[in-house]
Order: C-alpha cells, then sequence, then structure tokens
C-alpha cells in the first residue's frame, strides 16, 4: 500500500497536487483508525513525505478551532501549535495525557516530513523537473513564511506549554517532557 501511495503522488506532473488529492480521500479514513497504534503505523510506514506532511496537515486543520487556508510553511507549524486542540477523539479510549502526547508526536512527524524531505528533495516540482534541478545541485527555495525566528518559536512553545498546563496540571510525564524537548 505504502509503495502505491508514494507512485501514486509522482504520477501527476505536479507532486503536490497528487499528493493533495489523495490525502482528501485517505483522510476521512484515518480518522475511523481505532487505535492509536495503528495511526502511527500508517503514518510512520508512509514511504511519501509529501502525502505524509499532507496527511498530517489535515488532521491538525481538523483539531484546529481556527482552520487557516495558508500553505504548508513553517509558521503552519507554529500555527498549529497555538490553535490545535487536542487531536479529535478517537474510537479508543485514552487518557487525556496519552492524546496530548499523539498530538506532540505528529507535531513531529509533521515538522519532520515537511522540513526535511519537501524541501531538502524538491518535491514541491514534478519528477523530471526535479531530476535537473538535482543534477544542477540546486538548493531548495524556501517560502517566507519559513523564516521564523528563535522568539517565535519560544513564544508558541510557551504558550503550548501553557495550554497543556492547564489541562493536565504538572508535572508532565516523562513521554511528554521528552517530547515537547524534541519538538522544541
Amino acid at each position: 500500500l505504502q509503495r502505491m501511495l508514494s507512485m501514486a503522488v509522482e504520477v501527476d506532473r505536479s507532486p503536490t497536487c497528487s499528493s493533495r488529492k489523495i490525502a482528501d480521500d485517505i483522510f476521512p479514513f484515518i480518522l475511523n483508525i481505532p487505535l492509536r497504534s495503528q495511526r502511527e503505523a500508517l503514518l510512520n510506514t508512509m514511504e511519501s513525505q509529501l502525502l505524509r506532511c499532507r496527511l498530517l496537515e489535515l488532521l491538525f486543520q481538523h483539531s484546529c478551532d481556527m482552520p487557516t487556508t495558508s500553505s504548508m510553511s513553517l509558521d503552519k507549524v507554529l500555527y498549529f501549535l497555538s490553535h490545535s486542540s487536542v487531536l479529535p477523539q478517537f474510537q479508543d479510549e485514552t487518557a487525556t495525557w496519552q492524546r496530548w502526547d499523539e498530538m506532540l508526536q505528529y507535531l513531529s512527524l509533521l515538522l519532520l516530513s515537511y522540513h526535511t524531505f519537501p524541501l531538502a528533495e524538491h518535491l514541491r516540482t514534478s519528477v523530471s523537473d526535479r531530476m535537473k534541478l538535482i543534477a544542477e545541485k540546486a538548493k531548495p527555495r524556501l517560502q517566507d513564511s519559513d523564516d521564523i525566528s528563535q522568539l517565535d518559536i519560544q513564544l508558541k512553545m510557551n504558550d503550548f506549554i501553557s495550554r497543556m498546563q492547564k489541562t493536565l496540571g504538572e508535572p508532565f510525564p516523562p513521554q511528554i517532557q521528552e517530547k515537547l524537548f524534541m519538538l522544541q
């Protein structure tokens, strides 16, 4: 399945367009996956980083109190950090801290998927154009909204941590502390 999805993203002249179409079709099924371990298995084994990035983007859009229409960027990851509630209640009954833990896991995965692969491997361009860019050793272009400061990150993280403290109290479970450190 993962190989087929990866190839389906690359078939179109525009991998970004393909990933959007496929993610829009798959997303309702992800919402119906009953267990966290199953959701994580699907997302962690996804071969197409662009598709995984789009699915995670949809998941966070779904959990935002005020969804945004901006394109995917580092600024949008910070937006999700500030405006996402804990992920939707899936069919399994989990403790609140575990839902926050899952949200942190997916935020880290979104950041990794976006920052490492679509930028580094020119995944916003078609396969034929990408080969030329790689042969020329061209650097991927950053978007204006990818230019964020350490202060922006620190302020958003502090706001996020205070939201978590209101819900969970202190001290945070060790898994959450580790994921917060990794995300920051």
